[in-house]
């Protein structure tokens, strides 16, 4: 892979495993222990320090910021008046007393308000073309924020400071879990759990329904990031796909007779219009329409990470720029046969000079090297944060 942002964040992640086995990690359901590394290898993304600086600020509040003890009867989550403002503004002295009894501190989404995890998780969206997010889990020594449960997306573990003890158990109490289909406390896992210690530096990657609980060493405290992996599950696939295509085919808006379904001489036709729509919807289009709205979902729902500022100024005819790889953008081919550049919040319309133009700032070009209309349309995508200069 180019020295990209996705390029680096999948380095960071994922250590020198090549890309191929990346993503066929990605497609299986084995979890994987990833060790070796330098145990300063994920300091840069957050310290313990950075989040003591968090805690002072506004966005200190709940549910971004909240605190689990397994310890608790009934639900390990510590009631949020006991460490927060009735405002929801966490109370840093109250939050202390919670974690030096033995709560887990537990900060959601960092990747919005933390500019190192906003640019790592950039680069796994990247990649991986579906959100990416990053809470970090403060424990105490010796303590354990939650009892056995799954996820229902991917994780990566990240092991920043301290050690901590983890438990995987094997197979998958319910497979391929989603939000629709959450852990229970009354799924028990099976079989005897694999146990080992995740130092710093090291990493455990863990598929989506694979149960697992981890505690904290009793010499010092332990942080680490989870990365989740926003993963679309073909149900969401389809979902989507439904809501494109109703817009355009009228068999799919045709009225459904519900009063008929309490006939059963009804149900062979009933249950052939169902096959012949779904069928119908299995067709070579279906992927783009799919990855069109993916893609688009993707930019409007991840913060944009745009490549300006507020006093950055307009390209001029020399600079060499190039295409920022940290903000969400995608070219789309429409069906007659023009294209359009999209991001959060944006669209241009392309010409066959232009989608040459977006080729050549790919890799990096001036907006003289462009020809003439070249610099207007530069400083356009300058404007709207899509460019970045070149060194």
């Amino acid at each position: 892979m180019a020295d990209t942002l996705a390029a680096t964040a999948c380095r960071l992640a994922f250590g020198e495993l090549p890309l191929a086995e990346v993503l066929a990690l990605r497609e299986d359901t084995l979890w994987r222990h990833f060790t070796g590394a330098a145990p300063d290898r994920f300091r840069p993304l957050l310290s313990v320090a950075d989040l003591d600086a968090t805690l002072l600020t506004a966005v200190a509040r709940v549910p971004r910021i909240t605190m689990a003890d397994s310890a608790r009867p009934g639900s390990a989550s510590v009631p949020d008046h006991e460490f927060s403002l009735p405002n929801g503004q966490v109370d840093p002295l109250r939050l202390f007393a919670r974690f030096d009894a033995g709560a887990t501190l537990v900060a959601s989404q960092m990747q919005e308000v933390h500019a190192p995890l906003a640019a790592f998780c950039r680069g796994l969206e990247m990649l991986f073309l579906h959100g990416v997010q990053a809470n970090a889990y403060l424990t105490p020594p010796g303590a354990q924020g939650f009892r056995p449960h799954f996820d229902t997306h991917d994780v990566l573990v990240l092991q920043v400071e301290g050690e901590k003890a983890w438990r995987v158990w094997p197979g998958q109490p319910r497979p391929y879990p989603t939000p629709q289909t959450p852990w229970r406390n009354d799924m028990l896992p099976e079989g005897e759990a694999v146990s080992l210690t995740l130092r710093p530096g090291e990493a455990l990657y863990l598929p989506r329904g694979t149960v697992h609980d981890a505690k904290g060493q009793e010499a010092r405290a332990s942080l680490h990031l989870t990365i989740g992996f926003l993963e679309p599950c073909w149900a969401d696939a389809l979902r989507l796909l439904l809501d494109r295509r109703e817009a355009e085919d009228a068999a799919l808006r045709a009225p459904f007779p519900s009063w008929r379904l309490a006939e059963p001489a009804a149900m062979p036709a009933l249950l052939a219009g169902l096959a012949a729509r779904v069928q119908a919807l299995a067709d070579p289009a279906a992927l783009d329409s799919i990855a069109l709205g993916l893609l688009d979902g993707l930019a409007e729902a991840r913060m944009p990470l745009p490549g300006r500022g507020l006093l950055t100024p307009l390209p001029e005819e020399g600079e060499v720029l190039r295409l920022s790889d940290a903000m969400l953008h995608h070219v789309a081919a429409l069906p007659d046969g023009t294209a359009s550049l999209r991001w959060g919040g944006g669209s241009l319309a392309l010409g066959a000079r232009e989608l040459g133009w977006m080729a050549a700032l790919e890799t990096g070009a001036s907006a003289a090297s462009l020809g003439e209309g070249g610099l207007a349309f530069c400083r356009r995508l300058a404007a709207a944060g899509l460019l970045v200069r070149e060194g």
